[in-house]
C-alpha cells in the first residue's frame, strides 16, 4: 500500500469532513447565484469560505503532505478552469486573474512550510488574512469606496484598504491571542502584519495577492513574534 493510500485510510473521515465543507461552500455560492446575486458575491463566498479548510487541517492535525497534494490538484483544476467553464462560480473564462491558482498554491506552500516546523498557526494566519482581509476589502471597496487611489495601475480605495488592515489585525489577535493571551507584543505584531498585508494587497496585480498576502502575512507574524518575544 502506497503512502497516499495509507494516509487516506488513516485520515479518511478527516478528508471527508474537509470535502463536506468545500461542498457546503460550493452549494452556498450556487444558491446565491440562483437567488440573483452577482458574480462578485458568489466568488467571495467561495474565497472566504474555502480558505477555512486551513482551520480544519490545523484542528484535525492533517499532515503537510496531504495539504500539499490537495493544493497541487486544485491548482491544476484552476489552470484548466481558465480555458474551460468548470468553475463558473469562481472564474470567468479568459478572466485576467490568476487568483484561484495562487489561492491553491498558497495553501500548499504554507502547509509545507509551517506544519513540519511545529507552528501551523502562522500558516492559518496567512490564509485567514487572505480570506477575510482580501475578501472583505473588495466588497467594501466596491460598495462603499469613495476615496480611491491607484498604485501601478491597480485601483483601490481607502475604505477597502482600511477594511483589509482591520481584518488582518483581528485575525492575528484572534489566532495568537487564543494560544498565548493578549499582550502588547501581540498588539504590535497585529499592527505590523496589518500594515504588511495591506501594502501587499494594494500593489499586487493579476490575482497574485492570493500568494503574496498569505505568505507575507505569515512571514511577518513569525518574524515579529520572535523579535518581540
Amino acid at each position: 500500500m502506497s503512502q497516499l493510500e495509507t494516509g487516506l485510510a488513516v485520515y479518511g473521515w478527516q478528508v471527508g469532513l474537509v470535502l463536506a465543507w468545500l461542498m457546503l461552500i460550493g452549494g452556498a455560492s450556487e444558491g446565491a447565484r440562483r437567488l440573483g446575486y452577482g458574480p462578485e458575491i458568489t466568488r467571495k463566498i467561495v474565497h472566504i469560505g474555502a480558505g477555512h479548510v486551513i482551520l480544519l487541517a490545523w484542528w484535525l492535525m492533517l499532515p503537510a503532505w496531504m495539504g500539499m497534494a490537495a493544493a497541487v490538484v486544485f491548482a491544476g483544476v484552476a489552470l484548466v478552469s481558465y480555458r474551460l467553464p468548470i468553475l463558473p462560480g469562481i472564474n470567468s473564462v479568459g478572466r485576467r486573474s490568476w487568483g484561484t491558482f495562487f489561492y491553491a498554491v498558497s495553501m500548499g506552500v504554507l502547509m509545507g512550510w509551517c506544519w513540519p516546523r511545529g507552528y501551523p498557526y502562522f500558516g492559518v494566519i496567512g490564509i485567514l488574512i487572505m480570506c477575510w482581509g482580501d475578501g472583505l476589502a473588495a466588497l467594501v471597496g466596491q460598495r462603499w469606496g469613495r476615496h480611491g487611489y491607484e498604485i501601478w495601475g491597480e485601483k483601490k480605495s481607502l475604505e477597502g484598504s482600511l477594511t483589509m488592515a482591520m481584518a488582518s489585525a483581528l485575525v492575528v489577535l484572534t489566532v495568537l491571542g487564543s494560544l498565548r493571551g493578549l499582550s502588547w507584543p501581540l498588539g504590535m505584531t497585529a499592527l505590523g502584519v496589518a500594515i504588511s498585508a495591506t501594502m501587499l494587497e494594494a500593489v499586487s496585480k493579476y490575482g497574485i495577492d492570493n500568494l503574496t498576502v498569505p505568505i507575507g502575512a505569515s512571514a511577518t507574524a513569525l518574524a515579529l513574534t520572535h523579535w518581540l518575544g
